[in-house]
């Protein structure tokens, strides 16, 4: 699949090649979100008033991907949901974007692949036979394990793993047509339901990498896949520090203090090149 200006949320559910016993096709209420998943007062209004619909797309589980479930240290992964959220087009800051990515997945018990995506308007009457093509377009994973001081309750483990598909500029992503076609569900391993969903995760992250080297690929083995993530944590981190450092310096009126910055900069881009090429 190639990547095309009109992606829309329904492509990645067919990129990802689910058998059709798996599919639920079914509205959830957004309240049932903002009851589990918002823990401030300004959470529940960003999930009641960010999000135009959730819908639950599919559920994987033995009974219906034949793959078996994973219980071990701490972590139970019985089943896999699969969501789509349709953000309001008055939500549209990569801020609550990422945010309401966020809550969705802590207010789920279930590890969840989240589809978000924010319809394009452009001041046309919806047509209910088209699927509006995205404004912007996401998916999101982040693992979760048993909560250590309340029984029966689950909750997030380690950082959210989140690739667009389409930018806020309605701009199809440089590594979404590689993207979406490693998604199928078949290219990942069955081992159980943990190893397909980090499997998912590594996709995500070969996605990201991709968008600063132009060339997605996907490591072979745990320990250049693991390689590849710390290389990409890097990156972004030395780059918000570049970004920085480059605005300090364009207010300094110092010239020392111009000429110290720039030196760190420089240094900083050396780190951030030897980074990139571990990607």
């Amino acid at each position: 699949m190639t990547a095309t200006h009109h992606l829309t949320a329904d492509d990645v559910v067919k990129a990802l090649a689910l058998p059709e016993r798996a599919r639920v096709d079914q509205r959830v209420p957004k309240k049932m979100l903002a009851e589990h998943g918002a823990p401030t007062a300004a959470d529940r209004r960003l999930l009641t008033d960010g999000i135009e619909e959730l819908q639950w797309i599919a559920v994987l589980k033995p009974g219906t991907v034949a793959i078996p479930e994973h219980r071990a240290d701490g972590r139970e992964y019985l089943e896999v949901a699969v969501l789509a959220v349709q953000v309001r087009a008055t939500h549209g800051k990569a801020s609550q974007q990422l945010r309401l990515a966020e809550l969705v997945h802590r207010a789920v018990p279930y590890p969840v692949v989240l589809i978000q995506w924010l319809a394009a308007t452009n001041g046309a009457p919806p047509d209910d036979r088209v699927p509006p093509a995205a404004a912007a377009l996401a998916i999101s994973l982040i693992h979760k394990r048993a909560a250590q001081n309340e029984a029966g309750k689950v909750v997030v483990d380690g950082e959210l793993v989140r690739s667009e598909l389409v930018d806020a500029d309605g701009e199809p992503a440089s590594q979404a047509g590689a993207l979406l076609e490693a998604l199928a569900l078949d290219r990942h391993p069955h081992q159980d339901l943990m190893a397909l969903y980090q499997s998912w995760m590594d996709c995500l992250t070969a996605a990201e990498a991709a968008r600063i080297t132009g060339n997605f690929h996907l490591p072979s083995g745990p320990s250049a896949t693991a390689a590849q993530r710390e290389a990409l944590r890097l990156c972004q981190r030395l780059e918000q520090e570049a970004a920085r450092l480059r605005n300090q310096a364009a207010k300094e009126r110092q010239i020392a203090k111009q000429v110290d910055l720039n030196l760190t900069l420089q240094r900083l881009q050396a780190d951030l090149n030897e980074a990139r090429a571990r990607l």
